[in-house]
């Protein structure tokens, strides 16, 4: 039975943050950790993780108090949100004792299936979601952009979407660049699925005016990069988005876990945080 979700009227707003010891993971927890309005409540890792125990300030050289624990349940009892950048069997879990909880969630995580899409609003009916594929307030911007752009160069523009992450990444295209396409699909009328291509070799024949290009770049260090090119006769025009830092991730997480707060249940988007919906 689902437990409702705690009224969140009062400060600090108490976080636990998963995936601790990874790069995201610990700028979530150095920019909770800054917020003077939240409290890390929590930092879970998976089971195995050589940095089990060890305070999750550590690699701040701070002492929090809080110990990186692979104990979900008793991290989330003591939570009032929880935001998850890990990989979808492992935010579908979480979720599932969110919503047990009556915790309210912030997902990062990207790769879901349509399926798995449909398990999480209805984890949503019972405690509040916020989900994006990128919780970036430029990009959010750039896809409302990119939303009138497609509009306005419906006729005469072959559009075509670059991506390129960190050699780590593990899911191609990535998530924004699929929101970027899902955006300009429904601008346009069309389906992605219909009309989306996503490689090109060998002798292809020309290009058919229809279809939405995408083109995946993987390597380095690279935190995050989104181009969007429509490309007409005799001009074309590019709408990029450049990550520099995983910072920018975790302010937007923590934006959407404020926005939470006024939330009992329901599954949000960044739009819906940014009040751009």
């Amino acid at each position: 039975m689902s437990s409702v979700p705690r009224p969140l009227d009062t400060a600090p707003l108490r976080i636990a943050i998963t995936g601790a010891s990874g790069r995201m993971g610990r700028m979530l927890i150095e920019t909770v950790l800054n917020a003077p309005d939240c409290q890390l409540s929590a930092a879970l890792d998976r089971d195995g993780s050589p940095s089990l125990g060890q305070d999750a300030g550590a690699f701040l050289g701070r002492h929090t108090g809080v110990a990186i624990t692979s104990d979900v349940r008793a991290g989330l009892s003591q939570s009032d949100v929880l935001i998850d950048f890990t990989r979808p069997e492992g935010t579908l879990a979480h979720l599932a004792l969110c919503a047990e909880l009556g915790v309210r969630t912030v997902i990062g995580t990207t790769g879901f299936t349509d399926e798995e899409k449909a398990h999480i609003a209805r984890f949503a009916e019972q405690a509040a979601v916020v989900m994006a594929p990128n919780m970036s307030v430029g990009v959010n911007l750039v896809l409302k952009l990119l939303e009138s752009a497609a509009k306005a160069l419906a006729e005469g523009y072959d559009i075509e979407i670059v991506e390129a992450h960190h050699r780590h990444k593990v899911d191609a295209p990535s998530g924004t660049a699929l929101k970027m396409g899902e955006v300009i699909a429904d601008a346009l009328g069309r389906d992605l699925k219909a009309c989306a291509v996503y490689g090109r070799e060998g002798v292809t024949g020309e290009r058919d005016p229809s279809t939405i290009g995408f083109a995946t770049v993987r390597g380095g260090d690279i935190i995050g990069d989104h181009t969007v090119l429509f490309a007409g006769i005799g001009e074309r025009i590019e709408i990029s988005h450049k990550a520099s830092s995983r910072a920018t991730f975790a302010q937007g997480s923590l934006r959407a876990a404020r926005f939470l707060a006024g939330q009992r249940t329901g599954l949000f988007d960044m739009n819906a945080v940014l009040g751009l919906a």
